[in-house]
């Protein structure tokens, strides 16, 4: 585990912990790596019965992947390949979870901050809560499983406007595409978000695991994952993904140039 993700338990929640505040709990690599075996250890606890994902202090839920890692660990080819991996793994765990999974979204909910609330069964967000996917501003490439669950929530018309535009949306638009389940007031989410896992805790855990069995089965749909991840390839094999990140941490904006 790393202290950057902080496992605890309050009866029948467990609890995870995006925990990096000073990047407004931008996800790091260590981050990635610890998400599968957090959620093993509240799956094999038979008091947990639900388990909400929150981000530290007030900020945020997750502001994306931890930028200031890019030169290090998303730069080189088999960089990005060991990166992706990882993130991929763990978003696998978030979606085969069989118990029920909550994300309390505070703030910044951006890039693999949404990814990760997508795949969660409920999102219930405060008022000041911000959503998007700002790819195309540093000239991300996005996998495919990661549209996939994307779409699966808001559907293609709305992905295609999250995607292209890059913009960050509101609250109220996040609830107007189905991003958010519930919007509230910032200082209930805490007492909403609990009083909602009272709730679900005190139902069959079985009937629960079986229908999340079956919904993730029922919505498959088969897509040609080679051509995607040749697709996104492309992107972080550009001219243009170089710029954008050197960009970023010269904090101006990025000259896309297409190649």
């Amino acid at each position: 585990m790393t202290e950057r993700l902080i496992e605890k338990r309050e009866g029948a929640v467990g609890w995870l912990i995006f925990n990096n505040p000073e990047r407004r709990n931008a996800v790091s690599l260590d981050m990635w790596q610890a998400i599968p075996s957090a959620l093993e250890d509240f799956e094999k606890d038979p008091e947990i019965r639900v388990v909400v994902l929150a981000g530290a202090g007030d900020k945020a839920f997750v502001s994306g992947a931890d930028i200031s890692q890019f030169e290090k660990q998303r730069s080189s080819e088999d960089a990005v390949q060991r990166y992706e991996e990882l993130a991929e793994a763990a978003q696998a765990r978030l979606q085969g979870c069989d118990k029920p999974l909550i994300a309390m979204i505070r703030g910044y909910c951006l890039g693999g901050g949404l990814n990760i609330a997508v795949l969660c069964d409920l999102r219930i967000a405060a008022e000041d809560a911000r959503f998007g996917i700002p790819a195309a501003k540093m000239g991300l490439g996005y996998r495919a499983s990661s549209m996939k669950n994307l779409i699966d929530v808001v559907g293609a018309a709305f992905a295609r406007e999250i995607m292209i535009t890059a913009r960050q949306f509101s609250a109220a638009e996040a609830k107007e595409m189905g991003l958010a389940n519930r919007v509230v007031p910032v200082s209930e989410l805490e007492s909403i978000t609990k009083n909602l896992c009272e709730e679900i805790a005190g139902n069959a855990p079985l009937t629960i695991r079986s229908a999340k069995r079956i919904i993730r089965e029922v919505v498959k749909t088969t897509y040609d994952a080679a051509k995607c991840k040749a697709w996104a390839k492309e992107c972080f094999d550009s001219e243009d993904y170089k710029e954008g990140r050197k960009a970023f941490m010269e904090k101006r904006k990025p000259a896309f140039k297409g190649r």
